[in-house]
């Protein structure tokens, strides 16, 4: 009974989307190595409370577990499956969830598996929380290591939970560059109902929405004066008309809005 237990939760929902898009991959096949999480941390925005783990994604094993995912779900043990993860997902926002895997994937691959590696994957669901309710969170999957055969056999998931920041989800993916690559692609879904900045993102420079996923990440202006390699008062300008394309009024405000955009 446990073997078929097993088995059942190695076909989860979302199996089927990644089979779909890379060709079943044997369960069997393991990473090589696990992640230095704390070393590709930085591309990661947590503006809140937040875990992460390792996804094996050939057989859906999970590891390297933050532990707050304890704190923050009704779990009395750390998953070990991806499948005890969706379960925690609001059945309403599944359908999204399956969907905006589909399309992240789909426009990776249009990109070049070649890249995966320096590219993330971002979008918002809502989760059952500790205290029994279900509550936003800011899903971000950065690719960490490819088969021989240039298919994605391992990523690092992090969920924040933004409900104090906003409760409206935007139904829309992002897919972005890290590292050496400055990709900004966004996929908004028919079933959005709201967005109601939607046009907004578009009135922002590059180097704007490069300061912005920045300031997301906790950076101050000095470190990204130092980081973009521009004086801390261009930084201080590029803020300011930051604020007030996005008619945010401070930083926390910013950020919100840039959530329900989906532009971070």
């Amino acid at each position: 009974m446990a073997k078929e237990k097993e088995n059942s939760e190695d076909h989860h929902v979302l199996k089927k989307v990644w089979d779909k898009e890379f060709g079943s991959i044997s369960p069997e096949i393991q990473p090589t190595n696990p992640p230095e999480v704390e070393k590709i941390f930085a591309d990661f925005f947590a503006a809140g409370k937040y875990y992460y783990y390792v996804l094996n994604i050939p057989n859906g094993s999970i590891t390297n577990h933050h532990p707050n995912i304890l704190e923050m779900h009704p779990l009395q043990e750390y998953p070990k499956k991806v499948s005890e993860i969706i379960n925690l997902i609001h059945p309403e926002d599944l359908p999204f969830v399956i969907e905006a895997e589909s399309k992240s994937y789909e426009k990776v691959k249009s990109i070049g598996l070649s890249h995966a590696l320096e590219l993330k994957a971002s979008y918002c669901f809502r989760m059952l929380t500790a205290n029994g309710n279900y509550e936003l969170f800011h899903h971000q999957a950065l690719h960490t290591e490819l088969s021989e055969d240039r298919r994605i056999i391992q990523s690092i998931n992090i969920h924040t939970n933004i409900q104090h920041l906003t409760e409206n989800n935007p139904y829309t993916i992002l897919v972005s560059g890290i590292g050496s690559r400055n990709d900004f692609h966004q996929i908004k879904l028919e079933k959005s109902s709201y967005l109601p900045f939607s046009t907004i993102f578009e009135k922002l420079t590059p180097r704007e929405l490069e300061i912005l996923n920045h300031i997301a990440k906790g950076s101050s202006g000095n470190e990204i004066s130092q980081i973009l390699n521009i004086s801390e008062h261009t930084v201080k300008s590029h803020r300011k008309n930051i604020l007030k394309k996005l008619q945010a009024k401070n930083s926390k405000d910013l950020i919100r809005k840039a959530l329900e955009l989906a532009i971070i």
